[in-house]
């Protein structure tokens, strides 16, 4: 069975819905994978929140490896090399498990030798070649440059975070009935005074952000999908097509919006 890995950090409704998702779609049997290892950088007892997290793991049944970067660097009395030792220890840690992926799932601490070790991958939420940044920063720009779509990424994690390939994505539009009257709503205001006036609670944000997270995890479920089945795969750093030709991306726009529209898959 094909095997992933999930690195979160566990600390809010994101990785934890997250999980979910993935569990709930490997019982039904639209995700033929195994969970080989749920792995955190926080500990039990440390975060009432993260608690949470490591018990929806344990009712799974998946294997949780924590290591708590604070006290690791608190234990090293700030040595400036904490953290190649403490990801040293993580990975030995890990040593006993091959999984195929991994997913970085709301990962608050980077660790660059992970992904030299592993084939990782990673949720951007913009669409191939759109904003870069935090989802706040994305919404910002596409609102400023007043773009007709948008999208998510998956892309190949490399050392340097959310620059590597995109190897699956889905997009959608942000125009049409229910966005023009938001957009009309913003003509002639600079995005200054968009930002230190409604700020976030700008309904032309909260409704792209909406739409983006309504297909977050379907296209992390179906990327995972995808890789099982050998339609993608990462092959010495290139992303490359189920006959191993370099691929700028698959391309699983379809199957996000079944989703989004009462498919079948499970939430």
């Amino acid at each position: 069975m094909y095997q992933i890995g999930v690195f979160a950090t566990g600390r809010g409704q994101g990785s934890r819905g997250l999980l979910q998702a993935l569990h709930n779609n490997i019982e039904s049997g639209h995700l033929p994978v195994e969970v080989a290892f749920v792995f955190s950088n926080r500990e039990p007892g440390e975060f009432e929140a993260t608690d949470g997290f490591f018990e929806l793991v344990q009712e799974y049944g998946y294997p949780l490896v924590t290591s708590s970067f604070r006290k690791f660097r608190a234990a090293l009395e700030d040595d400036p090399d904490w953290r190649r030792k403490y990801e040293a220890d993580a990975l030995q840690r890990l040593e006993r498990f091959r999984p195929e992926i991994c997913l970085l799932a709301g990962f608050l601490l980077w660790v660059p030798e992970m992904c030299r070790r592993y084939t990782m991958i990673n949720l951007h939420p913009a669409a191939p070649g759109g904003p870069v940044g935090m989802w706040q920063e994305v919404i910002w720009q596409l609102i400023e440059s007043r773009a007709a779509a948008t999208g998510n990424n998956m892309l190949s994690v490399i050392e340097d975070l959310d620059k590597g390939p995109t190897v699956t994505f889905s997009t959608f539009p942000i125009t049409g009935h229910q966005f023009d009257r938001h957009w009309k709503a913003t003509e002639g205001r600079a995005i200054s005074d968009l930002k230190a006036n409604e700020g976030e609670k700008l309904h032309l944000f909260r409704l792209i952000r909406e739409e983006g997270v309504a297909r977050e995890r379907p296209l992390v479920v179906e990327t995972v999908k995808a890789f099982a089945e050998g339609r993608v795969r990462i092959q010495d750093g290139l992303v490359v097509d189920g006959n191993g030709n370099p691929a700028a991306g698959l391309d699983l726009t379809e199957q996000i919006e079944a989703a989004i529209a009462g498919g079948g898959m499970q939430k």
